[in-house]
């Protein structure tokens, strides 16, 4: 309650601050992610009436782009959120990185053979601990590969079970591990449209804890298309979890639907569709 409070006797000052910022560098228009600083930025484009475009990456809009988005151009939605629609509110996806093609160098990176069934294990930058503690004893005697990206919190406290399972913090090109798998085992954030982007089934299970519970809804988002399988945390254990992956990277014809499904989701043009939407309400599309 003290930082919130603290937080909010800065954002004043902190507008007063964006304001002469914008009038210094006069831009054609803003473009804000969500969160605090967006936030102050956000407010201080509608007080220079300088054209303001948002972006949501999650299926459930942020405090930052619920209060600003009444004021915004254009709202770019990596999900559709009901009640949000055209022409303020339009689906554009979320900009990810592009996806890697080369499956064979990708597997060389990662020392997995060619003919090697693999699984990938993520829980972000930081890790999430009770995936990293689950998948340990769940794929400790696994007949396929694991590469684990357990992050680097929790990288100290873990030990490689066995060989086949490659134990990392965190690695560059996110996009390459994921093509390197066969599946994916992961939280439930912007990871997904990267998992999407890549064509990679997932078994999902989403942070419990994120704010208003946007993780859920963007499992839900992949589990209804049929790309991935979600566990809800407090259920998740070594047993269900080496249950559920085996049962899938088992079923080729199950994996290949799942691929297929996910593959379905990407929506590789994000990033140009968001560009666009930015140059056209700061009215300079014409000079490219």
């Amino acid at each position: 309650m003290l930082d919130a409070f603290r937080a909010a006797l800065l954002v004043p000052a902190a507008v007063i601050e964006a304001v002469k910022i914008i009038r210094e560098l006069n831009p054609d228009a803003v473009m804000g992610g969500g969160g605090y600083i967006a936030g102050v930025v956000g407010l201080a484009a509608v007080l220079t009436r300088t054209p303001l475009v948002l972006t949501e990456a999650d299926s459930h809009l942020g405090l930052s782009n619920r209060w600003l988005g009444r004021f915004a151009k254009r709202v770019c939605l990596a999900f559709p959120i009901e009640g949000r629609v055209p022409p303020r509110w339009i689906v554009t996806g979320r900009p990810v990185p592009t996806p890697f093609t080369d499956r064979e160098a990708a597997r060389r990176r990662f020392g997995i053979a060619d003919s090697a069934k693999c699984v990938l294990v993520t829980g972000g930058s930081l890790g999430a601990r009770s995936i990293n503690e689950a998948a340990i004893e769940a794929f400790a005697r696994a007949d396929f590969d694991v590469l684990h990206l357990a992050g680097e919190r929790d990288l100290p406290d873990l030990e490689v079970p066995r060989s086949g399972y490659r134990l990392e913090g965190y690695v560059d090109d996110f996009g390459e591990a994921v093509l390197a798998c066969d599946i994916a085992v992961a939280r439930a954030g912007g990871s997904v449209f990267e998992l999407a982007a890549q064509g990679c089934p997932a078994v999902l299970v989403p942070y419990p804890h994120a704010a208003g519970d946007h993780q859920r809804g963007n499992a839900e988002w992949m589990r209804k298309a049929g790309a991935a399988v979600v566990i809800e945390d407090g259920e998740l254990t070594p047993t269900l979890l080496a249950e559920t992956v085996t049962a899938i990277i088992d079923d080729p014809e199950r994996l290949e639907r799942m691929r297929c499904a996910s593959s379905g989701l990407a929506l590789p043009g994000a990033a140009a569709s968001v560009a666009a939407e930015i140059l056209a309400v700061g009215g300079v599309g014409s000079r490219g």
